[in-house]
Parts: C-alpha cells; structure tokens; sequence
C-alpha cells in the first residue's frame, strides 16, 4: 500500500529537481540526498544534506562543494526561494519566499478537503478493528484498536480509497462456554429482558469473570465447561441456546452504543460461528496438500520450517481453533468484496500469532496472503499494570470513557466553558482518549496520564479541540466586523505561516507508515503556533490594514484543524 514517491511537499518537489540540477552542473553523481524540514525554523524551511553525499563520492571536501552548489542554486534565482545558506559541515538550508508561502496560504483556502490526494484512487481496503467478544466486557485495549483502525480507515478515504470498514467477534468458543457455564449456576440473578442493557452486560461480565476463575481452579468444572463448549458449536441443547442467544444479544447491543460514542460505524460484522466451519474445510483441504500435518490427533502447522512456531489448526477433540477460524475470515472478506487489501488492527501481543497466519495464508491463498496486513497496536497501561478480564477487575470502555467524562465536566466548569453542543463534555472525552493513544506510534504502549490528556492549554485531544473552537470564534468575529480573509503578505514572515503548507505530506507519511501520530504531532505544533501568534498579534482589527491576511491565516488554521481532527476521527467542536 506504500506510495512509492517520497513524502514532501510540492515545495520539497521542486527543491528536489533544483538540487539535481545543482550537482549536475558541478559534475555529481546522482546521489541519494535527503530534503527534510529542520526541527528549528532558524535553519530555513528545508534543509539538505546533498553536498555531504556528494563529497563522499568525489572525495572532496564537503563545505567546498556545498559553497559550488549553493552558487548554481543562487544562478537559478527560483521566485519561490528567499534565502540559500550553508550550514555546519555542508548541510544547505532553503527559506521559502513571501510569494510562495502566499500562493500556499490561497491554495489550503480554495480547497476545503487540503490535505487529500489520490494515492490509492480506484483501491478497495477493508479494515478489521476493535474486535469485542460477546459475552466479555468492551475494554480499553478495544478502545486501542477502535482509535487506529478508524483513523487508518479515515486515512486510507482521504487518499481515495473505497474503504470496508470490519469488526470480527469471537461469538463462540470457550470464553463463551464459561461465561455461559456461569450464567447456568446463577440463573436465578440473570437479568429480565426488560432490565437496562447496562444491568445485562454488567451481568454478563460478571458471569465471564467467575466462569474463567472456576476453569482455573475447579477440574469437574473445566471439563464440564469444555463440554459445554462443544455443545454451543454444535447448538445441540435448546436450553443452552436460549441462553447463548440472550447473552450474545446484549453484548452487541453494548457494543453498539460504544461506537457511537467513539464515532464508529461498521460495514461488517464478522463472528466465529459464520467462519469455523470455512476455516475447518480449509485446512482438511489443504492437509491433504500438504500445507499441514496430523499430530496426537490434532491438525497443526509447522512453523518451524520456517523459522516460525508450530500452532494447532484444529485440536484433538475436532474443533477449528482461533487459527482455522481466521483462515475462513480472511478467504471470506475476499470473496464478500472484492479487495485491493485487507488491513487488520490487533494488538501486539498477537504479533507473532500473526506471523504465522499470514505465512500460511501466502502459501494456500497467495494474492490474499500478500494483500493481508497485521497493524499491531501496544497496551493501554496504568499504574496498576495491564488490565485483565480473567481476574474479574477489567476496565471496560464505557467506564473509562465515563470517568474521563466526569473530570472534563468538572475542568469546563472550572474554566467557565459552557456546553454549547449536546454531550459535548462526553466528545471531549473520547477526543483526551484519542489523542493520548494516537500520539504514539501504533506499535508502542501508552501509559494514560488522567491529568494531562483533559488539559486545555497542553497536548492533548481537548487543546486541539479548543484551539479549533478559538479558530471559529475569531472568523465569526471577522465575519460580524465586515473583515473578508485576503493573502496579501507585505511584512515579516509568521512562524505559522512556514507550517501550514506541510499538512498534505504529514497526511502522506502518516498513510505511508500506517501511523496517524505524525498527524496528532503537527497538529500540535500548528495550535500551538497559532496560538503563540494569537497571544502577542490581535488578528480581527478594523484599524489594522494587515487584519485580512491575518483572517487569512486563522481560516487556513482552521481548515487544517478541521481535517486533521477528522482523520483522527476527533469531533471539532464548533464552539466552547
């Protein structure tokens, strides 16, 4: 799904070919350079490290021939470079022009989707994340795979792609044959059907925790519930069905209502029941191949051969295995749609799980094989450690959301912020959570700090938020005084002036490395440019002959808050 051209701007682009050009005329190789923003702006808008490349290759002085090059740079007199300088050993650093930074500024206001492109124009993606199990609690991790998945899926639209948005659920096997066990023995407290869905998935997440703790420690229970277990798969019991139904139900209905908390919305909902007996047929068929083998009365992979782990495909008592079950989801998500790729979101702790199924997957489904691709996400972590569903103290996603709810309401209280939208301390929330579990890289543990993630004035999803909100309240401002926005630059270059035009290749990378944090990290630095600019500069100013270009600048912030804050599935606020 990597786009094959290098993630830099249209400015990057054009520097890149004046470059080339430089070291032709100085008899260089082509050399593999790099063009990259420097972390300080005092170094200029892009910086260099050709003339060191070249000079290695020549075996020449670097800073000699970074002063040749720059001297057939300046001899191109580009209109959109102001200033070329050497830096250090021979690093050449460029600073963009008024007229350049201005025609940026025209183009992010005639394009309300700025940011966007066609790099996977005409592709089908399904995304698979989140991932509940019914009849176990919706828990943080959940929330993990909810927070990259949409983001990557929103990522995938915006580079034009048809996007297939999935969630798979374990709605058999043996968690459920514990917590059905459970329910069984306590029958007598099992909610009515007209009780509350919260008094429901409280129940059955309580019934979960006791079957599992009772797996661990009772042998007459295991096997009973290892028998029961085959009794849900074959649904042979009408009792046991009556039950399973009633849980199953409540569970997606809990389900549902996270999602629309989060901003989730689901194309397909895939569960094991639909994919065992696929996932079963696929692997008799493929052991007649030769792709797996029999052992002690089980069907296995061995994944030794290469460089893998051996996993059960289907287990000694004829029952498909997690593994099976996800030979028959993948082969179903092909044949459901026809897909360019398909994109799973799970944790990292199912990496090497992963790594087996894809390598058995390339070899009896080669094109799916190749075309499948695991993100692995970290752990959402708090001082007391990992959460565990099996001892009975999970954190479930409603009660976290809830409880980071609970101390927005009281900080907006606090700081005089009225609640102009319907739930918005609620929004508020699930944009702290975001933000915090979207800042790192897919791949690295979060550990979530409760007083930071809700600040208003540091990084966190509700400064982003708010400084959207100021945004709106400044052009509403502008709009009432008669101030139309107009790029006319005339005086010294703003620091938020030199950012915004990167947006679209802090989309690209962010796309081409599945990882939406480099969106989370710039737009950070644009608010918190542009509210350093809003603290020392009033913007809305009939007596200010600059007001329009500053309006200017506000709506073009505003535009890229908007977007960004959609790619990470973040509600923008219009006011707060």
């Amino acid at each position: 799904m990597k786009n094959k051209s290098t993630s830099i701007s249209n400015g990057g682009k054009f520097l890149r070919d004046l470059i080339k050009k430089a070291l032709e005329d100085n008899a260089c190789n082509p050399v593999g350079f790099s063009l990259e923003h420097p972390d300080d702006l005092k170094f200029g808008d892009y910086s260099t490290n050709a003339a060191l490349v070249a000079a290695k290759d020549k075996n020449v002085s670097p800073k000699v021939l970074a002063i040749k090059i720059v001297e057939s740079l300046r001899k191109a007199n580009h209109p959109r470079v102001k200033e070329i300088s050497i830096d250090g050993p021979g690093f050449i650093n460029f600073s963009f022009s008024r007229d350049f930074l201005d025609n940026k500024l025209n183009e992010i206001l005639g394009n309300e989707l700025y940011g966007n492109n066609n790099h996977l124009s005409g592709k089908t993606i399904m995304v698979e994340y989140t991932d509940p199990n019914p009849f176990k609690e919706f828990h943080i991790g959940h929330l993990m795979s909810n927070a990259i998945g949409e983001s990557l899926s929103r990522l995938y639209e915006y580079a034009g792609a048809k996007v297939v948005r999935a969630t798979y659920g374990g709605d058999v096997g043996l968690h459920v044959a514990k917590a059905v066990w459970a329910i069984e023995h306590t029958k007598k407290n099992m909610p009515k059907n007209s009780a509350p869905l919260k008094e429901k998935t409280k129940f059955l997440g309580e019934a979960y925790a006791r079957g599992a703790k009772t797996y661990e420690g009772d042998e007459k229970a295991k096997e009973e519930i290892q028998a029961l277990n085959k009794i849900i798969f074959e649904k042979s019991n009408l009792r046991i069905n009556e039950i399973y139904e009633w849980g199953r139900k409540a569970s997606l209905e809990h389900f549902e209502e996270v999602y629309k908390k989060v901003g989730t919305k689901f194309d397909h909902y895939f569960f094991e029941s639909e994919v065992s007996g696929r996932g079963e047929k696929i692997v008799r068929e493929f052991l007649g191949k030769g792709t797996f083998e029999e052992s002690n009365g089980a069907i296995i992979y061995s994944g030794e051969k290469h460089g893998l782990h051996t996993r059960v495909f289907i287990n000694n008592i004829g029952i498909p295995t997690y593994e099976a079950k996800e030979l028959g989801l993948n082969k179903l998500k092909f044949d459901l749609a026809d897909l360019d790729y398909s994109v799973i979101v799970a944790a990292s702790e199912q990496s090497d799980y992963f790594r087996v199924l894809l390598r058995v997957m390339q070899e009896i489904y080669p094109s799916i094989g190749k075309s499948t691709r695991h993100i692995a996400h970290g752990m959402l972590r708090f001082a007391s450690g990992k959460m565990s569903s099996r001892k009975g103290n999970v954190i479930t996603g409603e009660s976290f959301i809830e409880k980071v709810k609970k101390n927005v309401s009281k900080l907006m209280k606090e700081r005089e912020l009225s609640s102009h939208e319907k739930n918005l301390a609620e929004k508020v929330a699930v944009a702290a959570i975001k933000y915090s579990i979207l800042k790192q890289s897919p791949g690295k543990d979060i550990i979530f700090d409760a007083g930071k993630s809700i600040s208003f004035e540091g990084d966190s999803g509700p400064y982003l938020e708010y400084t959207y909100a100021r945004t709106n309240s400044l052009l509403f401002k502008a709009k009432t005084e008669g101030i139309s926005p107009e790029v006319h630059g005339g005086g010294s270059i703003l620091e938020i002036e030199r950012t915004l035009y990167r947006f679209p290749e802090i989309v690209e990378r962010a796309l081409n490395e599945f990882s939406p944090n480099y969106i989370v990290t710039y737009l950070t630095q644009i608010a918190r440019a542009f509210n350093a600019w809003y603290g020392a500069q009033v913007i809305v100013s009939k007596k200010d002959k600059n007001s329009p270009h500053f309006v200017a600048i506000t709506m073009a912030v505003n535009r890229i808050l908007k977007n960004g804050l959609y790619i990470l599935a973040i509600h923008a606020p219009e006011r707060m």
